[in-house]
C-alpha cells in the first residue's frame, strides 16, 4: 500500500511542478509589442527623436539626386572592414577583388574599374551610393528603390560601408600577380 502511495505521489510531482509560476512562457508576460494597440485601441506613440532600426532612410528619388548626399557613416576601420566584406560578396563578381574590373565577366558586361582617378577623385560619395542603390547602365540596383526589396539588397548603412571601402581602402588592396598560362608541350 505504501508503494502505491509513493508511486502516485511521484506521478503528481511533475504535474504540480508544471503549475508553479516559473513554468510560464516568456511570450505571455505583460509587455507592449511593436505597433500593438495599448489604450482605447490606439497605438502608443513612438518616443521623441526615435530612429528606425535600419538606420538612415534613403530620401533620394534617383542616382542624380544622390550626388549631393554626405556620407553619414564615418570611415572607421570597422566600417571599412564591413565594406570590404560586402564588396567581396556583392561587387567583386563584376568589378574584381581589387576593383580593377579584372574578373572573368568584367569584359563581357563592361564593368568599370573602381580604383581609377575618375571614380576615386571625381565622383562624389553620394554618387557612388546612388549607383549602388539604383544601379547603372548594366549594374542592377542593390538598394531598396520604391520600397521593393530583393534578396541582394543592402541596407542603407551597408551601402555606406561599401562606399567607405571603395573610397578609402580599395586602391590599397594588393594586386595578385598575373597567373602564368600553362605551357602545352
Amino acid at each position: 500500500m505504501k508503494m502505491r502511495r509513493l508511486a502516485f505521489a511521484a506521478l503528481l510531482v511533475p504535474t504540480l511542478a508544471y503549475a508553479w509560476p516559473w513554468s510560464q512562457d516568456m511570450m505571455d508576460q505583460p509587455s507592449v509589442k511593436p505597433q500593438e494597440p495599448v489604450r482605447d485601441g490606439k497605438m502608443m506613440a513612438f518616443p521623441h527623436r526615435s530612429v528606425p532600426v535600419q538606420g538612415i532612410p534613403t530620401q533620394v528619388a534617383d542616382r542624380e539626386a544622390a550626388k549631393t548626399l554626405a556620407n553619414p557613416v564615418p570611415a572607421t576601420p570597422e566600417s571599412i572592414h564591413e565594406g570590404r566584406t560586402l564588396f567581396r560578396i556583392v561587387c567583386a563578381a563584376c568589378h574584381g577583388l581589387t576593383g580593377l574590373a579584372d574578373s572573368p565577366v568584367s569584359d563581357k558586361i563592361g564593368a568599370i574599374p573602381l580604383n581609377d582617378d575618375y571614380v576615386q577623385k571625381q565622383l562624389t560619395e553620394g554618387w557612388i551610393f546612388g549607383t549602388i542603390t539604383f544601379g547603372g547602365a548594366i549594374m542592377p540596383p542593390y538598394g531598396v528603390p520604391g520600397g521593393k526589396t530583393g534578396s541582394n539588397d543592402l541596407s542603407v548603412e551597408e551601402r555606406w560601408h561599401v562606399v567607405n571601402y571603395v573610397r578609402h581602402a580599395l586602391i590599397k588592396e594588393p594586386v595578385a600577380p598575373a597567373t602564368q598560362q600553362a605551357k602545352t608541350p
